[in-house]
């Protein structure tokens, strides 16, 4: 379960971007350069080679301290950090390190605020994607609720399209190429763009058919609090596991009376 490769992008606000490249390079025994493109991407180039990256999302409502209060800041306090590849035994306590000192340091998040896991594609099969999706589909209201996803983020990580998932249970496509088009079915536009409508939802698969070839968890509000980075890292890697190895998974959604009971009981069958 815990073997298989993902990145991690972490929203957050407080500190410049300038500031919070500075952190990551001294962390992680590197350099910082400037890209000079839209997003103002600062790329650390870490000690081991691996590059992380600092950039500006839009998505973001930009804040700073200001005698004790958090007040309204420029756009430079807009923060993203994308990491490289990583996997979770090698990686996870120099990610968790990182966290505290961004937060050391004066960062912060709020409700605005995201952190999206990517997961390595290259195990997955048919089979194994349309498991993800009727995992989702099954368990979404309780993954929402349990996770806490703020108003100011579900229109970036909806559920579950229930006509998405029908349609893929109906036709049962035998090809990625079938689930492809399945998933892009009703929207307009270029499916390569990269901010391509289909992206939000809370099981991403635009990022799957396109690009860097990972599927996107985007359910999660961001923290510096590196116990629970770990604790988002372990569950997608689970859910991840859950879905490769299944033989199958159904969209049903169960009945459920006591919520909390539940998702304990979910958490323990998938090994946590």
């Amino acid at each position: 379960m815990l073997t298989h490769r993902f990145g991690i992008e972490i929203e957050l606000t407080g500190i410049t971007r300038s500031e919070a490249a500075r952190v990551a390079a001294e962390h992680l025994n590197g350099t910082v350069q400037s890209v000079g493109d839209y997003y103002d991407t600062k790329k650390v180039t870490a000690e081991d080679g691996r590059a992380w990256k600092v950039m500006y999302d839009g998505s973001i409502a930009c804040q700073k301290k200001q005698g004790g209060r958090k007040v309204a800041a420029d756009t430079t306090y807009s923060v993203e950090v994308v990491s490289p590849i990583l996997t979770y035994r090698e990686d996870i306590e120099t990610l968790q390190e990182l966290v505290r000192k961004l937060r050391k340091t004066g960062g912060f998040t709020n409700s605005t605020c995201a952190i999206h896991i990517h997961l390595d594609g290259a195990a997955h099969t048919v089979r194994s994607i349309r498991n993800f999706i009727n995992i989702f589909a099954s368990k979404n209201d309780l993954f929402y609720k349990a996770l806490g996803v703020t108003p100011d983020r579900a229109r970036y990580c909806k559920k579950m399209d229930n006509y998405l998932v029908d349609r893929m249970n109906r036709r049962k496509p035998k090809t990625m190429r079938e689930i492809e088009n399945i998933w892009y079915e009703g929207y307009s536009g270029n499916r390569s763009d990269h901010y391509h409508k289909s992206r939000y939802h809370i099981l991403n698969l635009h990022s799957f058919f396109t690009r860097h070839h990972t599927v996107e968890l985007r359910g999660f509000n961001s923290e510096l609090h590196a116990g629970k980075v770990r604790s988002y890292i372990v569950l997608s890697l689970a859910l991840n596991h859950q879905a490769l190895t299944q033989k199958f998974a159904s969209a049903k959604k169960p009945q459920i009376e006591n919520e909390k009971f539940a998702m304990r009981t979910y958490l323990n069958r998938i090994g946590l």
